[in-house]
């Protein structure tokens, strides 16, 4: 490795990778370098076979590169090198009687070429400098659309994970948050859905597949359709979550993802709300007297031991007014802010007692807010939350229907 000049500390240290397998001529490329003036480290290798373990580990900012190698030639010799190296600036080094090969290379991806016997350091300087730059903002741009696309992709899914109740005549107040782990990251598999039978009766969801990015949010998405569909056909407890799981197995391939859910129907006619624990913690239940874990019989998750059909039943008498708060535990999982132990469900409902009593939607906000104001960063997790009030609002009168999404 050779290292140019001494410049000013602002000055960019430039990599330079020179593939040439004439010695004549890769000792004339490294004087002219030297006269640039350019701070470089300049690496020389004399095959494409030797370039790739360069090209393969530190970042390199910009490639020389002969057309006439031993084990390549041409416009074949670019598009390898675009191949092993797709972000990095590419100059092509031809002959005087090459008049054509120039501007065919810089076709197949090339930055800028340069006629070997007619390069100045001044020549070189530009050149390098500019196929750097242009390097840099083709790299920028495609990462933008990258992201972009990352961000459709996301919004298309999110609308699948977290879609409107279908709610008809229940009086029943449904609240519903979703939100990815981290900022531009890829969804996960949370899921969530409400809808009122035919039956009269309110059916609530809340789910998790196991893993994080866009197989997992498709899988969710898919559960949440089925479960949506499979509830307005009439299934119900175990044999619905007989028939989840069976589009599970057939949906993951051969991805051993599993997911974990709660099932919950509520009978305002009866006060009562029937859960199904599928490997899902239990919901909460509020009262004028606080915030409480329910107790429920535990089931296991779907995808775990298929045909092992162990989903019972727990039914929940209800208060006149209360509310029923469903989550997966990306609400949990964050550290307390005190120590480095997770918040747990204690640690939350600790979080609950001392949050004002407020609208609904401004509480499980707030809870959000704080849950992620004490994990300060530290762990990230998707998040989906639902909250079903009824009964009577504090300031009297009947509570109506509102749906409230994030």
């Amino acid at each position: 490795m050779t290292t140019g000049p001494e410049a000013a500390p602002d000055e960019p240290m430039y990599r330079i990778l020179l593939i040439e397998d004439d010695q004549g001529d890769a000792l004339l490329v490294e004087e002219l370098l030297y006269d640039t003036g350019l701070r470089f480290e300049l690496t020389t290798r004399t095959t494409l076979a030797e370039a790739r373990t360069e090209l393969a580990g530190a970042p390199i900012d910009c490639v020389l590169l002969d057309l006439h190698l031993p084990d390549v030639s041409g416009i074949d010799a670019v598009a390898a090198v675009r191949a092993l190296a797709p972000h990095t600036a590419v100059i092509v080094l031809t002959g005087l009687s090459e008049a054509q090969a120039g501007t065919d290379a810089m076709a197949a991806g090339a930055q800028d070429y340069l006629v070997k016997g007619k390069v100045e350091a001044d020549l070189l300087h530009r050149t390098v400098r500019y196929a750097v730059y242009r390097s840099q903002t083709e790299r920028a741009s495609s990462e933008a659309q990258a992201s972009r696309l990352r961000a459709e992709e996301n919004a298309r899914l999110e609308r699948g994970l977290l879609p409107q109740p279908m709610l008809d005549t229940s009086t029943v107040r449904v609240t519903s948050r979703y939100l990815p782990g981290a900022a531009m990251a890829l969804l996960g598999g949370d899921f969530l859905d409400v809808v009122e039978g035919d039956d009269g009766l309110l059916h609530a969801v809340v789910g998790d597949v196991s893993g994080h990015g866009p197989d997992a949010a498709a899988l969710g998405v898919c559960l949440r359709i089925a479960w949506r569909s499979l509830v307005l056909g009439g299934h119900r407890g175990e044999d619905l979550l007989h028939l989840m799981e069976r589009i599970l197995i057939a949906e993951r391939g051969d991805q051993q993802l599993f997911a974990t859910c709660t099932l919950l129907t509520l009978d305002q006619d009866t006060a009562t709300a029937t859960l199904h624990l599928a490997g899902h913690h239990e919901p909460l239940l509020t009262t004028t007297e606080g915030t409480r874990e329910l107790s429920a019989a535990h089931g296991i998750a779907l995808g775990i031991v298929p045909g092992l059909r162990s989903w019972p039943s727990t039914v929940i008498p209800l208060p006149a007014t209360g509310a029923l708060t469903l989550y997966t535990d990306g609400l949990t999982e964050g550290h307390n802010g005190a120590t480095n132990e997770r918040l747990g469900v204690e640690g939350l409902l600790t979080l609950i007692g001392t949050l004002p009593s407020a609208d609904p939607a401004a509480h499980v906000d707030l809870l959000i807010k704080e849950t992620h104001e004490l994990n300060a960063g530290r762990h990230s997790d998707d998040l989906a939350v639902l909250r079903l009030d009824w009964g009577v609002r504090p300031g009297g009168g009947a509570e109506g229907t509102q749906r409230t999404r994030s």
